[in-house]
């Protein structure tokens, strides 16, 4: 039986100046009841729209949606009665405790005192919040936020659960955890789930995907079948020693005949049509491309590419490959260049809570420096001090030659920041906030009018240059995000989780610029909760509960770790669970000890 029926269902807005934008045109969906089915596409797919037309938040514009029987339309009620939604942005009260948030929901659903007992123990444990119950909601790390929302969302028991991107800015232990707990649901209670997700393996996990692309579905099927879109065209290849992983993937995705390319495991992971021989990247370097078989992400980025050209536009919006030597940041070019930031016992303490614990590594000029670690363990602590956005409790920190404790204004003035969320003037337009920045650090008058343009350029923002930013899709304020930090032309450039919650497609033309910005010397700081990324860095670092726990490049973390062939998301995992654990068998002989 399907828990959802849909056929030739469209919305159409209407904007304030009579123009009609088509958000999903004629689509049919049919979601099997009991199972997990995933939602995958780009940044104004269709997704959010999709759901909220099921829950009846919505109407129709045309075509016909049924949910377990009933027409939303004329049943919008009985429907919501039936199913739970956890959009993306889910409201915990943060100044209420874990235990009077699931009682507020609990109220909010009249869920009896006798039936709630019961749930909110099967919630608790499934969650692993029962040792929280009475702490805030806002002292959460952002994974417990996360599985807080769920249960809040499951306070009843509902037949059908819509989550709308559950896991974006949610560390891999954390993502883990809760496909966990939504695979256990649909197991033991044969809850029917439909999830949106900008994880191509947390789709993989799914019975039947969607994959959806400007209000239209591309493909739909089970996660075979969408691989099998790619069968044949897909290759990896080992850049020489020297070369970052990044700068492969650059000039592979220039070559027309290139659909995707991405670092994976160490290698670069590639798609094409044509023959891999004939690469001019593969064939200057001497490399030779090994066939593989598709993944997920494989068969979507395909459809993608193919649905855009038909379109008439670009599926990928690369960025310039270098004319000069092809980018070779390796150890012995590392120590070679200068070093920009200097971190040295940098120690952050809030109360008796040590956020940050003595920790020391320097970062040099052009290099991909990625700071990782679990939801709470401290990276953004870290991220904000050397930002000058935090003073350090104790230790010294030095950036672009200046020390931060006595010169903050000046170091400042030599960097770049792109917040975790958007945090540019949403009621200015595109180009009233590249004035504004621009003016911010010094810039005025044709220098200032030229840089403008030339970001509007370099970042594609010109057919929107007089929009209001907030009205902007989720990539186009990253990339406005970007062109603000980098009007001034700064030495170093901060991104703290730059590419939470967007697709794919975005996060290869983002690194793209990465690339390009590293190339020509510009050093980069990345905080990140998609592991893959730390492919794309010349060294990183894990932290967790303040301490780092491991630095060096993806090789030498391989290496170290025996899991060569081993993905980012596992090694990461490997790493932190490992350290926990010692920590716990520390703790206990202690405790034996006193």
């Amino acid at each position: 039986m399907e828990i959802i029926e849909a056929k030739g269902l469209s919305k159409v807005f209407v904007l304030k100046d009579g123009k009609q934008v088509t958000a999903l045109g004629g689509i049919d969906l049919s979601v099997p009841e009991g199972q997990l089915t995933a939602l995958v596409g780009p940044d104004g797919a269709g997704k959010t729209t999709l759901m909220r037309l099921v829950c009846g938040l919505m109407t129709k514009t045309d075509g016909s949606l049924q949910v377990a029987g009933l027409d939303v339309t004329q049943r919008p009620q009985a429907v919501q009665d039936l199913l739970s939604y956890m959009p993306q942005k889910f409201g915990l009260y943060e100044d209420l405790t874990v235990q009077e948030n699931l009682d507020l929901y609990a109220d909010l659903h009249g869920v009896t005192q006798d039936t709630r007992q019961q749930r909110f123990r099967h919630l608790l444990e499934m969650t692993e919040l029962a040792p929280f119950t009475e702490r805030l909601a806002g002292k959460l790390s952002g994974g417990m936020k996360q599985k807080l929302g769920l249960a809040c969302t499951l306070v009843r028991s509902p037949r059908l659960l819509l989550l709308d991107e559950p896991t974006v800015g949610v560390d891999p232990l954390s993502r883990r955890e809760l496909w966990q707990i939504l695979q256990q649901l649909v197991r033991e209670e044969r809850l029917s789930v439909l999830v949106s997700t900008a994880y191509m393996e947390e789709a993989a996990r799914c019975e039947k995907v969607y994959v959806l692309n400007h209000g239209h579905f591309l493909k739909g099927g089970t996660p075979a079948k969408l691989r099998e879109v790619a069968a044949g065209m897909c290759y990896k290849v080992t850049p020489p020693e020297g070369m970052p992983l990044r700068s492969l993937q650059s000039r592979l995705l220039a070559e027309k005949s290139v659909i995707d390319a991405v670092p994976s495991g160490g290698v670069v992971r590639f798609i094409t049509r044509g023959n891999p021989v004939e690469l001019k990247p593969l064939a200057r370097l001497s490399l030779t491309a090994e066939a593989i078989e598709p993944r997920l992400e494989d068969g979507f980025m395909t459809l993608l590419k193919e649905d855009v050209q038909e379109q008439g536009g670009p599926a990928v919006q690369t960025a310039a490959a270098s004319s000069g030597q092809m980018g070779t940041f390796s150890e012995r070019s590392r120590v070679a260049a200068p070093v920009e930031i200097e971190v040295h016992d940098l120690v952050r303490r809030f109360g008796d809570f040590t956020a940050v614990s003595h920790t020391s590594f320097s970062v040099h000029r052009g290099e991909v420096f990625g700071l990782l670690g679990p939801n709470g363990a401290g990276k953004t602590t870290t991220f904000r001090m050397l930002c000058g956005l935090l003073p350090a409790t104790s230790g010294k920190i030095s950036v672009a030659g200046v020390n931060l404790r006595t010169a903050r204004i000046e170091a400042r003035a030599k960097v770049g920041y792109v917040a975790q969320k958007f945090s540019l003037y949403s009621s200015l337009s595109v180009y009233e906030n590249l004035r504004f920045f621009g003016g911010a650090y010094g810039l005025y008058g044709a220098h200032l009018y030229a840089r403008i343009q030339a970001v509007l350029r370099e970042f594609h923002l010109q057919d929107v240059a007089d929009h209001a930013a907030g009205s902007l899709p989720g990539g186009y304020k990253q990339r406005l995000s970007m062109a603000a930090a980098l009007i001034h032309k700064p030495e170093i450039l901060f991104l703290d989780e730059p590419t939470s919650g967007i697709d794919p497609l975005a996060r290869r033309t983002f690194w793209q610029k990465i690339t390009a910005l590293s190339e020509r010397g510009t050093t980069i700081i990345i905080t990140t909760h998609f592991m893959e990324e730390a492919e794309y860095c010349d060294r990183f670092m894990i932290q967790d509960h303040g301490r780092m726990l491991v630095l060096g490049s993806p090789e030498e973390i391989r290496q170290r770790m025996r899991l060569p062939d081993a993905t980012m998301d596992d090694i990461f995992v490997a790493i932190v669970e490992q350290a926990r654990s010692e920590a716990e068998k520390d703790s206990k002989a202690k405790g034996a000890v006193s």
